[in-house]
């Protein structure tokens, strides 16, 4: 018997497979009804079942009217002589869903017409949405799922806003001291923090459309459920929906990338107070005050400035030193450089109680009692891995809650793979895409590595904290291998030091000797140059050299 295709099974197929893409989608369509209209039916055919001189078509995957509309006017643009009913039937970011209980695997047979891989992302923050771009590139049928914010932590309560009120700040210390003050006069700037809030918002909401919400929208191969997901087995999700219900979704593979939440410190009272983390910290539209920050890394140490130069007084409780897992001497540098500008740095102190009574915080200490009108909690971050039901999937965790990933971002579960924040890899957003990039190609069959070797680290304070590769307790700049004198570390603490760390990171990267490093050209009078001369002290006294000399 013939097997050529009717007409109704080969547009249901080619919906199928061109899911969530248009244009593919209504070229297929004036394909097939070319064939059905320009040919005689064949005797093989002939005996399909059929209405009259009508053909039914079942399309499921439309996720709006519009999909329907625009079906509606190629078939009556393409099917001349023929009426065009079209049931506009949508179900919102319709999910992949089991067909006759069985899953498709790219790498197993598929199925006639060649059905695309489904592909089941959790979160929408930098991993996920370099996953799921990568993915739909490759020609994979995603759905995305997020119970809150598109955007995740970075855009919405993270390094987008932080870095916009960290600048503010350090626009208002300018005015207030400079270097040129004899010259310049300096004079004690007026804050109206709601100003300086509303526009910071504004360049959030900007930020996260440009650069999320609108490319959702625009890519027709990638469908948003917002809702809560949570595995059922290592093949499927249920997700709690927002709008009420629930949805089952299957998948080939699935890209766990739920980012973490502020971590809360067991401090006797602590839950019973209104503190801060930092999430309400940059959403405060009055600078306190009187802020006390418990906390002595990253997080910590960028609000802490900032709301100081904004004209709060912050003290810092930090349990040993600031930066304490960093070489000694840039713990020290910063906290000369805060003490220097009125920020108070209790080293080795601990709250043993908090309390809020009257509209302020008392902090109980070995030192006494510490008073002020906010408390600013920023003692790390906690993976978003809760009620997933990981364990319903096989997927290990390490103690602290992190999903454990390889190189190559495969969790312990086959077909699961995880990236950014709620994994055990390090917690930045460049990390978080650059491995959701990589999980993408190999969900696909690709063989993508994440190589952490020269991964750079930047803190917004200032002077700024940068660091790439192995550190050692001695080093002030530059770290060498013995023997080879091939560079495998860097540290800086310098205004704008970000700035120059890729460089040394690609010094790294290309295996370069700190003599290979100091016979390059660098720009006089540039941040960067710095580089050369700490590569020239592994031979020379800079301090005895002319400038530029090489």
């Amino acid at each position: 018997m013939d097997e050529t295709p009717s007409i109704k099974t080969a547009l249901a197929h080619s919906f199928s497979a061109a899911m969530g893409h248009a244009m593919p989608l209504l070229a297929r369509l004036r394909h097939f009804l070319g064939q059905r209209i320009g040919s005689e039916e064949s005797p093989a055919s002939s005996d399909r079942r059929r209405e009259g001189n009508s053909v039914v078509l079942q399309i499921t995957g439309m996720t709006c009217g519009s999909c329907a509309s625009h079906v509606e006017k190629v078939l009556l643009k393409e099917a001349a002589g023929y009426q065009a009913v079209v049931a506009k039937r949508a179900r919102a970011a319709s999910p992949p869903e089991r067909r006759s209980g069985k899953i498709l695997d790219r790498n197993a047979k598929q199925e006639r017409w060649g059905a695309p891989l489904q592909v089941a992302i959790i979160g929408s923050g930098g991993a996920a949405m370099a996953a799921a771009l990568r993915a739909a590139e490759d020609g994979a049928r995603v759905t995305l799922i997020e119970r809150g914010m598109i955007g995740g932590t970075c855009v919405n309560v993270g390094c987008v806003p932080s870095k916009i009120m960290i600048r503010a700040a350090h626009v208002a210390h300018l005015r207030r001291q400079s270097p040129f003050d004899e010259g310049l006069g300096a004079s004690e700037p007026t804050i109206d923090r709601g100003k300086l809030l509303a526009q910071q918002q504004a360049r959030v909401d900007e930020s996260r459309h440009a650069k999320y919400e609108g490319i959702l929208e625009g890519n027709t191969a990638i469908a948003v459920l917002r809702g809560e997901a949570k595995f059922q087995d290592g093949r499927s999700l249920i997700v709690r929906l927002n709008e009420g219900g629930e949805s089952e979704i299957s998948f080939n593979r699935c890209l766990i990338a739920t980012g973490a939440s502020p971590a809360v410190p067991p401090i006797p009272g602590l839950k019973e107070t209104p503190y801060w983390t930092s999430t309400e910290a940059l959403a405060s539209d009055t600078i306190p005050a009187r802020l006390a920050v418990i906390g002595s890394s990253v997080v910590a140490v960028e609000l802490a400035q900032a709301f100081a130069r904004l004209g709060g007084k912050v003290t810092i409780l930090a349990r040993s030193t600031l930066f304490f897992r960093e070489d000694p001497a840039i713990g020290e540098a910063v906290t000369a450089a805060f003490r220097a500008e009125g920020v108070e740095v209790l080293e080795h102190t601990q709250a043993s109680n908090v309390a809020f009574a009257d509209g302020e915080f008392v902090l109980t200490t070995g030192n006494g009692e510490l008073r002020a009108d906010k408390l600013l909690i920023a003692t790390g971050r906690a993976p978003n891995t809760c009620g997933l039901a990981l364990e319903a999937a096989r997927v290990a965790v390490n103690p602290q809650g992190a999903i454990i990933v390889d190189t190559r971002m495969r969790t312990s579960a086959p077909h699961i793979f995880a990236a950014g924040d709620c994994t055990n890899q390090p917690q930045f957003v460049y990390v978080a895409a650059a491995a959701g990039t990589r999980a993408a190609i190999n969900m696909s069959g690709g063989d993508a590595a994440l190589d952490l070797a020269a991964m750079p680290a930047v803190v917004f304070t200032d002077p700024q904290v940068a660091t790439v590769g192995y550190s050692e307790a001695e080093a002030h700049q530059l770290v060498t291998e013995a023997g080879s004198g091939r560079l495998i570390g860097a540290q800086a603490v310098a205004p704008e030091a970000g700035e120059l760390i890729q460089t040394a990171a690609l010094a790294i990267r290309a295996r370069m000797t700190a003599q290979e490093l100091a016979d390059q050209l660098f720009p006089y009078l540039t941040m960067v140059e710095g580089l050369k001369l700490a590569a020239q002290t592994f031979n020379k006294d800079v301090k005895q050299l002319s400038c530029c000399a090489g």
